[in-house]
């Protein structure tokens, strides 16, 4: 991870953890949850709202005024919407994606919940959804969530992701063992 990326990290998780404190002090969890939601799909589907949380050419009062019009057409719950406004005045919204990360995995555990991140070459059918969903929930003792990626250059098999743990049984990382020990012999 670099240096900027960890930093960024240590930063969401405070602010998260405070949104998370006064989200459960004020039970606003469900408006919290569905927040996040919101924003994770406007950062995705808005070229805007990623250079307006990025771009160092707006001006504070520019980003303070811009997140406001935002949280407010998005009618984002009170404290999102200051915790927002906060950001911009402290010229932080660069750690959204990282703060929305760290909410989700806060609320997921919340729920009971634990994400895997699974990584396959094509997409899962449903079935093998499922099925993994079941042995990942037998193994984390957690309901499972799969938030899946496609990535073609795996080859086959899958990457998973349960907190800090990975598996990965990939044809491309097997074929680069097998291509380091070759290195090692000859």
């Amino acid at each position: 991870m670099s240096e900027t990326a960890g930093i960024s990290t240590g930063i969401a998780k405070r602010y998260a953890t405070a949104v998370f404190d006064l989200a459960t002090e004020g039970k606003a969890i469900k408006a919290l949850e569905s927040d996040v939601a919101a924003l994770e799909a406007a950062m995705a589907e808005s070229e805007d709202l990623r250079t307006l949380l990025n771009s160092p050419l707006y001006s504070r009062d520019d980003q303070a005024a811009a997140i406001a019009a935002v949280a407010k057409k998005m009618k984002l719950s009170d404290t999102t919407s200051n915790v927002l406004a906060l950001l911009a005045a402290k010229r932080r919204l660069f750690v959204m994606p990282q703060l929305i990360a760290v909410l989700q995995d806060m609320l997921a555990d919340a729920r009971g919940e634990v994400t895997a991140e699974v990584t396959s070459a094509k997409k899962l059918t449903k079935a093998q959804t499922e099925k993994l969903a079941q042995t990942l929930k037998s193994q984390a003792g957690k309901s499972v969530t799969i938030k899946e990626t496609v990535d073609e250059s795996i080859i086959g098999g899958l990457i998973v992701k349960v907190g800090s743990k990975m598996i990965d049984t990939s044809i491309a990382s097997k074929l680069n063992a097998l291509q380091n020990t070759m290195k090692e012999v000859g």
